[in-house]
């Protein structure tokens, strides 16, 4: 292992410097902290944004034509490729929008997620959710026909245990579903430790080709596919970013709405937005994406 980068939470403010690892052999990277379940719940109820989401805002994903799906890289996201009529098990549900989506289309659908801001939703629309951390043995064995991890496995810091309690509930035949950004894409060598994907420190492994299979093959699951799948908001999320990079300890004024902006930075904000309205951000990153190289994987792994 060597260290890639020094990173810290240039998003939300959270204070602390973390090593980026990489791995010579496989291509894995990751952060080598060390979470504990209090340190945990304080960086994703208190800093993460849910906190300040609005009941009124919520809106349940929705379907969206193949042109429309191609040209925003829609299905960059896991739910996304999950069929009608199963039973589906979400892994970090965030705000529930995707158990509204599974239930509209007569799945049987299922949450689970760390942040308590997730109650609130839970309360209003009776979703089927667990908070806390992921466990299998809340689950019978052989229960769900596709499980989704959509942003998730990122964040786990042991994610061959998360795989392996996956392969116990799913159905033999069934699939899971990873999104996960690709740090071995066009965006990660492009914009070296500013590309938006390190998230440190919420971020923690970032799963190669290879790094991917290993982990299936630990966990008692089969690698089915692979393939790069960006949505086109991400680059102009990029640009924006490193345009309002904040000091360590400070909310970013574009990922933290709240937070106090200049003049000179709002103005920048505006033109950037108007930029992306061009649609250059969107064919920049369906070229990327259909070479192979784009900032966002999705894997399949099913169970034999």
């Amino acid at each position: 292992m060597k260290v890639q980068y020094h990173l810290y939470d240039d998003r939300y403010g959270y204070v602390g410097e973390f090593d980026l690892n990489s791995c010579r052999s496989c291509g894995h990277i990751g952060l080598s902290h060390e979470f504990s379940r209090a340190e945990l719940s304080d960086l994703y109820s208190n800093y993460y944004p849910r906190s300040s989401f609005s009941l009124d805002d919520y809106h349940k994903h929705v379907e969206v034509g193949r042109l429309r799906a191609w040209y925003e890289g829609a299905y960059r996201s896991a739910f996304r490729w999950v069929p009608r009529n199963v039973r589906v098990l979400d892994i970090g549900c965030g705000f529930g929008e995707t158990l509204g989506y599974h239930e509209s289309r007569g799945c049987d659908a299922y949450g689970v997620e760390l942040d308590e801001n997730i109650k609130r939703v839970v309360e209003k629309f009776g979703y089927k959710v667990h908070v806390g951390d992921f466990d299998c043995s809340l689950y019978e064995q052989n229960f769900f026909d596709y499980v989704t991890l959509d942003q998730v496995i990122e964040h786990l810091s042991d994610p061959i245990a998360a795989l392996s309690g996956v392969a116990r509930i799913l159905k033999p035949g069934g699939m899971v579903i990873i999104s996960t950004p690709n740090a071995a894409g066009w965006g990660a060598k492009f914009f070296g430790r500013r590309w938006i994907n390190w998230h440190a420190p919420y971020h923690v492994n970032f799963f190669s080709r290879k790094s991917i299979r290993v982990a299936a093959a630990r966990a008692g699951l089969d690698f089915v596919g692979g393939v790069t799948i960006t949505s086109s908001d991400w680059l102009h999320f990029q640009w924006s970013h490193l345009f309002a990079i904040p000091p360590m300890g400070t909310p970013s004024i574009f990922w933290t709405p709240s937070a106090d902006k200049d003049f000179t930075k709002r103005a920048a904000l505006r033109l950037l937005e108007k930029f992306h309205q061009t649609g250059i951000n969107h064919i920049t990153t369906r070229f990327f994406d259909a070479v192979g190289v784009g900032d966002n994987f999705v894997f399949k792994l099913s169970k034999l």
